[in-house]
């Protein structure tokens, strides 16, 4: 049986915080149009999203495809039981790097949103190195 690690607790948290970030430009989107133009088919007369609204559709958006490489390498290091200190800082430091990056990307802070982009891969990285060295 797996132990709930706390990669793995870190992978529920950032999942949760994923499946939420639709919430902010969702609720934009029915403000600046109204709740039937917002549940209808895109349509070129409806007003735009805000500008932070869009960005946090696309900051979602890349959340998303970063989840997409981060899940893996933390279920198999909880399959093969590869917790290590450095696995479970990498783990908390994606939550924190992604988190932010969702914030500023949606503030327009380009240089942070940037760097913690980076902080982010470096720790998916960081789970995958430790697999790939535990594995040798």
């Amino acid at each position: 049986m797996i132990g709930f690690t706390i990669e793995l607790q870190c992978l529920a948290w950032i999942c949760l915080a994923t499946a939420l970030m639709w919430v902010p430009y969702t609720v934009a989107r029915i403000l600046t149009r109204g709740v039937v133009a917002a549940l209808s088919n895109p349509d070129p007369s409806h007003p735009p999203d805000p500008a932070w609204a869009e960005r946090a559709r696309r900051a979602h958006a890349n959340a998303i495809e970063d989840l997409a490489v981060f899940v893996p390498f933390v279920l198999i290091a909880a399959i093969c039981d590869a917790s290590t200190p450095a696995t479970a800082f990498a783990a908390k430091l994606y939550v924190g790097a992604r988190l932010v990056h969702y914030a500023v990307y949606t503030a327009g802070i380009p240089v942070i949103r940037t760097l913690a982009f980076l902080l982010g891969a470096g720790a998916t990285l960081t789970v995958a190195a430790a697999l790939l060295v535990s594995g040798m």
